[in-house]
């Protein structure tokens, strides 16, 4: 059965509107033509994300999303995204957004790699955040 899922890891976090943000990421996959497996949120500190990202991606940076695509079949969506609950507020603050609106780009820029979207060269980083601005559009208010 296709699930999402949302947890919290070494610190209190609870999403505002699960059910909300699960159809809307449901959407989102089906719009690309996909179908959900299942995927696993889990929130967690900078300092959580930064000993991942060390340990699996050899990166020692502080970020706010890691995802690992868990797919075992073309089309058919299964992950793990694991994201700063710290890094997204501090973003947040930094660029004038509200933390909502943060925390739902990241998750759906999660979803987004695992749906197929690169972002390592310039042009393919201008291509997510106008993909990320679409999927924002679907959501329903209140998030």
């Amino acid at each position: 059965m296709p699930a999402i899922e949302f947890f919290a890891q070494d610190i209190p976090f609870k999403l505002p509107h699960p059910s909300k943000t699960r159809r809307w990421i449901q959407e989102v996959i089906q719009r690309e033509g996909h179908s959900l497996n299942h995927l696993n949120f889990i929130f967690c500190s900078d300092a959580y994300l930064l000993e991942m990202n060390q340990q699996y991606l050899n990166h020692n940076t502080l970020t706010d999303i890691i995802t690992f695509d868990n797919s075992e079949e073309e089309g058919s969506i299964e992950g793990d995204i694991f994201i700063s609950v710290e890094r997204v507020r501090e973003n947040a603050a930094s660029i004038g957004v509200s933390f909502d609106d943060e925390l739902h780009r990241v998750i759906i820029h999660g979803v987004l790699h695992l749906l197929g979207y690169p972002d390592k060269s310039a042009a393919e980083k201008t291509r997510m955040r106008k993909k990320e601005d679409a999927c924002l559009s679907l959501r329903t208010s209140p998030q």
